[in-house]
């Protein structure tokens, strides 16, 4: 049997970003899938992007990943949602052709790394090390590292009404050993809820008392590879649910799964089902539907917003209150699943178990939801297994460098309970991780791992010197207040501060051509000059925290300067550094300060 580098567990964006980024590096890969023909699969609404989850597939790019190039190769309509915020919250958001977005990621799989059908139901090991994995038919493949990502399909359970049956998704089995393998292994694992809305017929829809929901003029892309960009932008419609929708919904509450009990799991807080909207919110008149197209060639559209658990009967009835719904026919009726997880407290930084080396989880087998989420944690394993390999530093990115590092600290320190969402109020040195600026964040790691070609580098090198060129340049020239509306004479730079006034009120000032995207970032960094330099400050403090590093050997009963919380917390999820600690709930600064101290003394003793 051939022994490989790197084993993925699954083929969704997790496993996609894993087994591209391993192979990117110079590793041999081999990922096993439940389904072949369901590589790159959109189980949810077909959209990439969207609040701070636009942050994490620019951040991809940067690193040489998939997600944002395949998104625009078959988007169908480009939308930066937040304009009229400031641009820290900006955030790109796509429609994708689903069909089209699963053909190309299969294509991409298939022709870069060794793909195979196979159920794993056993991950093997020697003592505290993996050395591959076990499918159902009792094959056994090889490797030096393993990674898995099984989205919803361990254990999977799908509940529509009081009807309930084993599945990863709707209509795809689900993994059933594979949760008792890595309990045995000592791994703590929880449950998990999340749903899914109806696929309706779109020439069942009447359109025309719907909101029409165009796409952007001028579109902007996610990938740095994307040249000659010109997407269709197919319209998406917005309409709302009604009092009779909420009524019909209290009247058979007690036919949802999760009402009734049935559903263990717990499910997103900030992405609930109709029910739990209509019942934990019953001052609100009406809720948000989305229409959503799946694609160029078909009539399926999906109802964004209306994800439901209740009976197909009961989701028809009060779909048909809906305006523009009032003939809707399903294709698929909406449904919820449970699954299984891994606390993800049981993780390195670099997502590689605590427990068994060589072993990296990422993307919903973590507590988390999305594409996005998915697909960055999947990057980072990939990445990280190659390091392993080689004997190399794990590859982990601050909180101040990236969205990426973010989540990855959030559910590595904090945990969760819940399905893990990204958001923009998640990431406290947001102003300096924009979604323009992921490329010069991130770009030299690319390139450091092999993954981008070095060219990126080059170009976000010659626009950073352009950008800081213009901006010396405009605090050397002043303008007296005859030639611009302005009390006192000030410095292009000053004027640029002021909201009222933007770049192109200055230009003429300028005398050279200023690219738009060079003209772009000079106007960010002017605005909100002030608010930058301070996040950059305390990024500054919160590097030095994280340079000092905790002993692995260190026994935190001892220390009675810290609190009985924080000797049982840090004792439980091991910090590697003071930055780590830090992060975890019930661990306060006073006790951060004495773990300092301490450490700071055994050192010197």
């Amino acid at each position: 049997m051939k022994q490989y580098d790197v084993i993925v567990v699954g083929a969704g964006h997790a496993g996609i970003e894993a087994a591209l980024a391993a192979k990117r590096m110079g590793a041999s890969v081999l990922v096993l899938t439940i389904h072949l023909d369901m590589i790159g699969h959109m189980p949810c609404n077909p959209a990439v992007g969207g609040i701070a989850k636009s942050h994490l597939v620019f951040e991809i790019d940067a690193l040489g990943g998939e997600i944002g190039f395949a998104t625009d190769k078959t988007g169908i309509q480009f939308k930066m949602l937040n304009r009229k915020k400031g641009p820290s919250v900006w955030s790109l958001r796509a429609q994708v052709d689903r069909a089209d977005y699963r053909s190309y990621m299969k294509k991409k799989i298939m022709e870069s790394v060794d793909v195979k059908q196979g159920e794993v139901v056993e991950i093997l090991t020697e003592g505290e090390k993996v050395i591959g994995v076990k499918t159902k038919t009792g094959t056994e493949y090889y490797s030096k590292t393993v990674i898995l990502t099984t989205g919803t399909f361990m254990q999977g359970l799908v509940h529509i009404g009081m009807v309930r049956f084993s599945a990863g998704r709707l209509g795809e089995p689900p993994s059933t050993g594979l949760s008792d393998s890595l309990k045995k292994l000592g791994f703590e694992l929880g449950r998990l809820k999340t749903g899914t809305s109806a696929r309706a017929d779109g020439r069942t829809i009447d359109f025309s008392k719907m909101e029409i929901q165009p796409g952007d003029e001028n579109p902007e892309h996610f990938s740095h590879r994307t040249v000659e960009f010109n997407p269709p932008q197919i319209p998406c419609y917005l309409t709302h649910t009604t009092p009779e929708t909420h009524e019909i919904i209290r009247k058979n509450i007690a036919l949802a799964p999760l009402y009734a009990g049935v559903i263990k799991g717990i499910g997103p807080r900030y992405c609930p089902s109709l029910e739990d909207k209509v019942m934990k919110f019953p001052e609100r008149g009406k809720h948000h539907v989305f229409v959503e197209p799946d694609g160029r060639d078909t009539n399926e559209y999906y109802l964004n917003g209306v994800s439901s658990s209740l009976p197909e009967e009961i989701q028809l009835k009060f779909m048909r209150t809906i305006p523009g719904l009032e003939q809707v026919e399903f294709l698929r009726p909406g449904y919820a699943i449970e699954y299984d997880f891994v606390f993800p407290t049981q993780l390195r930084h670099s997502l590689e178990t605590k427990k068994i080396q060589g072993l990296f989880l990422a993307g919903q087998i973590n507590g988390t939801s999305g594409y996005e989420e998915a697909a960055a944690q999947g990057i980072m394993a990939g990445i990280n297994a190659v390091l392993k390999i080689r004997g190399e530093e794990p590859f982990v990115l601050r909180r101040d460098e990236a969205y990426i590092g973010v989540l990855i600290d959030d559910l590595v320190t904090r945990g969760t309970k819940e399905p893990y969402r990204m958001f923009t109020s998640r990431a406290e040195y947001r102003l300096i991780l924009r979604q323009d600026n992921a490329d010069e964040r991130l770009a030299r790691y690319g390139v450091k791992y092999g993954l981008v070609d070095k060219t990126l580098l080059e170009k976000v090198e010659e626009r950073r010197k352009r950008v800081d060129e213009l901006l010396k340049k405009m605090k050397r020239i002043v303008v007296s207040p005859g030639k611009i509306n302005i009390s006192k004479p000030a410095s292009l730079f000053h004027i640029l501060k002021m909201p009222e006034f933007h770049f192109e009120d200055i230009y003429k000032f300028l005398d050279e051509e200023v690219p738009h995207d060079v003209a772009f970032r000079v106007e960010i960094e002017a605005k909100y000059d002030g608010y930058i330099q301070r996040a950059i400050a305390h990024a500054k403090k919160l590097k030095e925290m994280e340079r000092v590093k905790i002993p692995e050997d260190i026994d935190y009963s001892k220390i009675r300067t810290i609190t009985m919380e924080a000797r049982e917390k840090l004792s439980r999820e091991r910090p590697e550094t003071l930055g780590e600690a830090s992060r975890i709930s019930g661990v306060s600064p006073s006790d951060i300060f004495a773990l300092y101290v301490y450490i700071k003394r055994k050192e010197e003793e």
